[in-house]
């Protein structure tokens, strides 16, 4: 599945092209790996340890969406028609996508295509499907202003890229990465509501 180009080349030459820079154009552009091109474009904020003043939880519920299409095995991705025709907007199309873009450089150079096959498997997408949408729901419930939904997302991240760049080794990184995220959000949940517990 991974592309002969560098998947940041196209996403910059997506950038500096003429097409609306809307998300539905994005998934268009790049077919069978819309799902996993929105769903990182859309939790990278989240990946990010900075404040979002709330816009994460936003872009959490469309990866939602998305993630669920997998799970229910759809080979063209569906989006709401207003969230599909929303311009990026200057400050992603300008600021955020050449950052992101400029991370998945460093990815690249250490990725290569490992048992890429298992990325055209319609099961194992749907098991990915899975994987993303239990890590989403764990960087929703983080406590807020926690920054603990930063290794969720980041899981999520490094997961969709593995799709892209057809790599099962970044998977199993981006799912070690989550899945450690989800154990420390539920280990300081637990922390949290014994010590309300105690108070009150």
């Amino acid at each position: 599945m991974a592309a002969d180009r560098d998947f940041s080349d196209e996403l910059e030459d997506w950038l500096k092209g003429d097409t609306p820079k809307t998300v539905g154009a994005l998934s268009e552009e790049f077919e069978e790996r819309a799902f996993a091109v929105t769903i990182l474009l859309l939790m990278f904020p989240s990946a990010l340890p900075i404040p979002t003043g709330g816009i994460t939880h936003v872009l959490e519920f469309f990866a939602i969406i998305v993630a669920l299409q997998m799970v229910a095995g759809r080979t063209t991705l569906w989006l709401p028609k207003r969230f599909a025709q929303r311009e990026l907007g200057a400050s992603m199309t300008e600021k955020a996508v050449p950052f992101i873009s400029r991370r998945i450089r460093w990815f690249e150079k250490y990725s290569a295509p490992r048992l890429a096959g298992l990325f055209d498997q319609r099961w194992f997408i749907r098991i990915i499907g899975l994987v993303i949408l239990v890590f989403t729901l764990g960087a929703i419930i983080a406590p807020p202003f926690s920054g603990l939904d930063t290794l969720p997302a980041l899981g999520i991240v490094i997961i969709c890229l593995a799709i892209v760049l057809g790599d099962i080794l970044m998977f199993v990184i981006g799912a070690v990465i989550g899945a450690g995220g989800i154990a420390l959000i539920l280990t300081v949940g637990a922390a949290i509501a014994h010590f309300l517990r105690n108070l009150f």
